[in-house]
């Protein structure tokens, strides 16, 4: 750590092709839980985030989704925002690869880097992967001239570009990683660069495209934008300030403490990334962490398996608090980690419902029984509470080395086994048997106040993983001097007051019924997918690992398919996702969702005739059956959405086969 009392924190940049996941959820929960706790413990904080807008992908999104790229990007951004706000992220920048101030530092970047050598101007001729923006040798790719990362279809690309001296930094990059192991984290990620990467030799990268028009220019070469790593990396320094005539956060919190990365973008951010301060004669961030990925029953998640995970569903039935605990305690930082919706509420159950909870009811329902709601000044400790006083004392510098290590699930493990000790302090001191006689009561006060302050400590530590939990135990507790919430009130145990009032309330968590949320939460899922309520298996990704369900001609014969003509068309009330269809169906009239809102206007659909699955099973959703499906098309994310129509002359209700 640069001086101890600065702390700076990056997530990566999200590319806003579509509407963020719970996988980048994840790190910037992450990233938001590290930045709480450096201002708990008293660092001057600093942590970014944001989205990276440029490239010919967004450039041919907008292009079929029919808008100018920067609105294709503002709506993503906005709704980016309305999650980060939901999640309670609270983050001191969002930097957009669009901003005026980012784009201006980038060309002064470029040409500094250019004026000295380092770039220089040549032709690339080679197979080039849009949705990934990378070229490949023939080597690289798989058989049909597929992308090697997406398995996609590559284009031969030949162009003027721009390159940067990679090589000539190579040797120097082996010899500080090697010299600074901390660098890269895990260790894994160092050895995998390493191997196979700077080892075998560095290519100079191509740094500029002339394709498209669609980033930021080369002000002495309009006719070329500049590319993704030098435009997108820069980022998380141009958001201090760096080539502007106010560089004091720069100064301040340059170099990054950590970044956080996804594992499939580790190599441009220690590789690319520190080649490129090192050439502009500036620090390298202290530590690069590559996470894992967060997995969906331990399949990658993916919108085209359908079983992509979004955090709006989540956060409406049990609340943000909820969900960053999942993330925080579930997943091994720094491995893959699984997600499922069953899992997560089962440990909400048993650590938030059942232990957390559990204990602060009983204590404070004890001390308003036994003592009129009044926390009692305890008398002498016993073994059995000094052991307990004990583990709470050590919890705070436990939790602080597993936070330091970016450990999250040990660190919250760590404050659980205080937890559980609290809940077995319980059952040994049996206060219920204390209180029954007088010569007890003084007893019970001990054992009471242990419990009040034991709590006290694991609400200030939880806040950086569930920031909107502690108010609400606080207020049970009857904690409301301030200077009892801080990091420096853990210095000592016994510092709450006697005489403070306890007031049970609500239960913080409640206990969740699995049996009837969990289809409840799937299907509020299919509609952030923007999938119809009653969806259909999607088809699987062009992999090697997985093949098309192949069905007979039997089953085939079971699907009925409809031409069907919009009568009516509205938003659901309270939903930003959901369409409701009054449809002619031949001779009937039939009521179905589909979760379009974000691609189509209600009004514009009226009069048009589509394909609808007409024998699909009713399924109600918001109150409303919604009786068959409407089929669509998308491309590879579903950022596009088209909606299957029939030319004119066919009418409604016939047969389609």
């Amino acid at each position: 750590m640069q001086d101890q009392q600065t702390f700076y924190i990056t997530t990566p940049i999200y590319y806003p092709s579509g509407h963020m996941h719970i996988g980048h959820t994840y790190t910037t929960v992450a990233a938001d839980t590290m930045a709480r706790f450096k201002r708990l413990t008293g660092h001057k904080t600093y942590f970014l985030t944001g989205t990276d807008e440029h490239g010919q992908k967004i450039e041919r999104r907008a292009q079929e989704a029919g808008v100018p790229p920067q609105k294709f990007v503002d709506d993503i951004v906005a709704d980016t925002k309305k999650l980060w706000e939901l999640m309670n992220i609270r983050y001191d920048d969002f930097i957009r690869t669009t901003d005026e101030r980012h784009m201006k530092a980038v060309q002064k970047i470029f040409r500094k880097l250019y004026d000295q050598g380092d770039i220089y101007k040549s032709a690339y001729e080679g197979q080039y992967c849009t949705p990934c923006e990378a070229y490949w040798t023939a080597s690289q790719l798989k058989e049909g001239k597929l992308c090697p990362d997406c398995g996609r279809e590559t284009e031969l690309v030949r162009e003027e570009s721009y390159f940067f001296r990679m090589s000539k930094y190579q040797d120097w990059l082996i010899n500080y990683i090697r010299e600074n192991p901390d660098f890269i984290q895990p260790p894994s990620r160092a050895n995998e660069m390493l191997q196979n990467f700077l080892l075998p030799g560095l290519q100079d990268l191509s740094i500029s495209r002339t394709t498209f028009k669609w980033g930021v220019p080369v002000d002495f070469d309009p006719d070329h934008v500049i590319y993704v790593w030098i435009d997108a990396l820069s980022n998380y320094i141009t958001a201090l300030g760096y080539m502007s005539e106010d560089d004091s956060l720069m100064k301040t919190f340059w170099p990054a403490n950590v970044q956080l990365v996804g594992k499939e973008i580790v190599r441009f951010h220690t590789i690319y990334w520190p080649i490129m301060l090192h050439a502009l004669g500036l620090p390298l961030p202290k530590q690069v962490f590559g996470h894992g990925w967060l997995l969906f029953n331990n399949d990658k998640m993916s919108k085209s398996k359908g079983n992509v995970v979004y955090p709006r569903p989540v956060v409406k039935r049990f609340g943000a608090d909820a969900l960053r605990y999942y993330l925080m305690r579930e997943m091994p930082f720094g491995s893959d980690g699984n997600y499922t919706n069953e899992a997560m509420m089962t440990r909400v159950n048993s650590d938030l419902a059942n232990d957390l909870g559990n204990l602060l009811s009983r204590t404070v329902a004890m001390i308003e029984k036994y003592f009129d709601g009044k926390v009692q000044q305890p008398e002498a400790y016993e073994d059995v509470d000094q052991d307990l006083i004990s583990q709470v004392e050590l919890l705070p510098k436990r939790f602080e080395e597993e936070m330091d290590a970016l450990q999250f699930p040990q660190a919250l493990a760590e404050i659980w086994k205080v937890i559980s000790a609290c809940n077995r302090y319980i059952d040994l001191t049996q206060p219920w048997i204390l209180g029954r006689e007088e010569s007890g009561r003084g007893r019970l006060k001990t054992v009471l106040y242990v419990l009040a302050e034991s709590l006290r400590f694991v609400t200030v530590l939880i806040s950086p993983v569930m920031p909107a939990t502690p108010e609400k135990i606080f207020a049970q507790l009857g904690v409301s001097d301030p200077s009892l919430m801080t990091w420096d009130s853990l210095s000592a145990f016994g510092k709450t007051p006697a005489g403070q009032t306890v007031k049970k309330g609500e239960a913080v968590f409640p206990r969740i019924d699995i049996k009837v949320e969990l289809p409840l939460l799937e299907a509020e899922n299919d509609i952030e997918l923007g999938l119809s309520p009653a969806k259909a298996e999607s088809a699987p990704e062009n992999d090697e690992k997985e093949k098309e369900a192949v069905i007979d001609i039997a089953d085939f014969q079971k699907i009925r398919l409809k031409t069907a003509k919009v009568l009516a068309c509205e938003k659901v009330e309270k939903s930003d996702k959901l369409l409701k269809f009054r449809l002619k169906v031949g001779e009937e009239e039939r009521t179905v969702l589909s979760g379009i809102a974000l691609h189509y206007k209600p009004e514009d659909l009226v009069g048009r005739t589509l394909v609808l699955l007409s024998n699909l099973a009713p399924r109600k959703i918001r109150g409303i059956e919604s009786q068959g499906m409407l089929l669509c098309a998308s491309n590879a994310d579903d950022s596009v959405l088209k909606l299957l129509t029939v030319d004119e002359g066919i009418e409604d209700g016939m047969d389609i086969s």
